[in-house]
């Protein structure tokens, strides 16, 4: 058999790691971009074409760069912890010239169809319809990864809100939304309390004459800055810390967790107080929205129960004169492309580890990013797409139907148990740390906690007590990447640099302090890996 060639569906963040895993394994990968250019939707466009989908001019990453990164090429250490999108565009572009991967991409290539072969029981191949400005094209390929992401398609509930065909004023989604130039002086409402719905309510409010930020249940509000100055994610996202929780009765890690955020500000003196706990559905991060709210920029207000032609009136009986309605209501999966008799048109929310489609014949399909880890997608698409290419391969073998549909059920079971108000919309959520090591041992690449305490324990405390970033996921095993120990062993020094241009000596009694919490820190280690070794058998 010659070279399996696999088709890759879009140049961004996960298409760019599907087409250097493909290559990492000796896979043929094309893939086919109908953007000219890589970076999906870290691209920004000022006047994005019919039908793609766009970023806003200030928009910054939610992910500090370390666990951003993929997992054998660091970001360069003077970028700033949460970079813009433009760091983020330079940094894929750097990662597609390093390992070549500019000449496997088609630009302004749409994919049209996907469907399966006659002999695909067998072969397990695919016939993939494309077209340019020129031609139309029809290409047979051994393997699909699908990388078009979950912000495909705008969701646009319009016939939710009673009166909005009446109201005189104007409205947008937010994927429309560019700069807050256009509403100088405005009053402008926001309806839905997401990342994108505070990110754009807060700049607003420095120019609008009133925003006002609609939420049916509130939200739990994060900020990238965490304790001591360090990037957030990189304190939360430990295995040390998932350690705790897995021991920890889960009332518990709520109570502690919303102590945390309360901390900061109380989220019912600011009108954000949640109908729900903490950990049973996704929260927001945002630096600037208790800010806007505290200086009266920005009041939050509950869902909107009907508008006039130039009002719109809460379910709380308020009634607020607005000009702009902003839409931040989220977005909806989305896959034109894919053919009646795909098999998975009818089960696109129910994938085998949130990739894999059970119901096929063969495992040549993959959807790769589809999912919402509390975390960095960019890494976890990059893992999901080292196991799929060892699957395409033959190297791995997925279980039986059977039982990838009762893993399927059983996760789904999970969700329930915990008490998410919303399980069909937050089953594609999952823990950061828990779900890169389920898909890390399926190839092979998990660290192993204890080889490394006994053989190198000063790598072994910061993989255990250090943030979770994907370069542990390189230290063995299937493309074991010899910078890997390296990179783990740097990356506060990373996280730092961007941070020092200002040098200050460091003070005698900040040295005991860390003395201290490093002793404290190894105690810990220890006793949680030897509960861990316990618990895992």
């Amino acid at each position: 058999m010659g070279v399996k060639r696999i088709a890759v569906i879009g140049a961004g963040v996960s298409g760019l790691g599907a087409i250097k895993c493909c290559l990492e394994e000796g896979l043929e990968p094309t893939c086919f971009e109908k953007k000219s250019d890589i970076g999906g939707l870290w691209k920004y466009e000022e006047i994005p074409k019919s039908g793609n989908l766009g970023i806003y001019k200030s928009l910054t990453c939610n992910t500090s760069k370390e666990m951003t990164a993929f997992s054998d090429y660091p970001i360069p250490d003077h970028y700033p912890n949460y970079m813009h999108h433009s760091k983020m565009m330079e940094y894929l572009r750097m990662y597609a010239r390093h390992f070549g991967l500019m000449k496997h991409i088609q630009f302004q290539t749409n994919v049209c169809n996907i469907k399966k072969r006659p002999d695909f029981s067998s072969s397990g191949q695919w016939d993939v319809v494309v077209e340019t400005e020129e031609m139309q094209k029809t290409y047979i390929f051994d393997g699909i990864m699908v990388c078009s992401g979950h912000y495909t398609e705008k969701y646009f509930p319009l016939q939710d809100f009673e009166g909005i065909s009446k109201f005189q004023g104007s409205y947008l989604h937010t994927w429309e939304y560019k700069h807050p130039d256009n509403f100088v002086g405005k009053r402008v409402a926001v309806i839905g309390l997401g990342n994108s719905g505070a990110d754009v309510a807060g700049e607003i409010s420095r120019v609008a004459d009133q925003v006002f930020l609609s939420t049916r249940q509130g939200a739990w509000i994060w900020n990238r800055v965490w304790d001591h100055g360090e990037p957030m994610d990189t304190t939360v996202f430990t295995r040390y810390n998932r350690a705790v929780q897995k021991i920890c009765p889960r009332y518990i890690i709520n109570r502690q967790m919303e102590k945390k955020l309360n901390g900061r500000f109380n989220h019912a003196n600011y009108g954000l107080l949640p109908t729900h706990r903490i950990l049973e559905q996704r929260t927001v991060l945002s630096d600037d929205l208790p800010n806007r709210i505290i200086i009266g920029k920005v009041k939050i207000k509950p869902n909107v129960k009907e508008f006039t032609s130039t009002s719109a009136i809460f379910e709380d009986g308020t009634k607020e004169n607005i000009d702009v309605v902003i839409f931040a209501t989220g977005y909806k999966l989305s896959f034109p492309f894919l053919s009646d008799d795909s098999g998975v048109l009818d089960n696109q929310y129910s994938m085998f580890k949130y990739v894999f489609p059970p119901e096929l014949e063969k495992p040549t399909l993959a959807f790769i990013g589809i999912l919402q880890p509390a975390g960095a997608i960019l890494p976890t698409s990059e893992l999901q797409s080292r196991w799929v290419v060892h699957v395409f391969k033959g190297i791995k073998k997925l279980p039986s139907r059977r039982a990838m549909i009762a893993d399927i059920n059983r996760k789904n079971h999970q969700i329930m148990a915990k008490g998410s108000k919303k399980i069909l919309q937050d089953h594609r959520r999952v823990t950061f740390v828990d779900y890169m090591d389920e898909i890390a041992s399926e190839i092979g690449v998990k660290p192993n906690l204890l080889s490394l305490l006994l053989w190198d324990t000063k790598l072994a405390k910061e993989v255990f007590c250090g943030p979770c970033t994907s370069y542990q996921y390189r230290l063995q095993g299937p493309g074991k990447w010899d910078g890997a120990r390296a990179a783990i062993l740097t990356q506060r020094e990373r996280m730092l640099k961007p941070l020092r241009t200002r040098v200050v000596k460091q003070s005698h009694l900040s040295h005991l302090s860390w003395v201290k919490s490093a002793c404290v820190v190894v105690f810990f280690f220890i006793s949680v890996v030897v509960i861990m070794h316990i618990t895992s058998h």
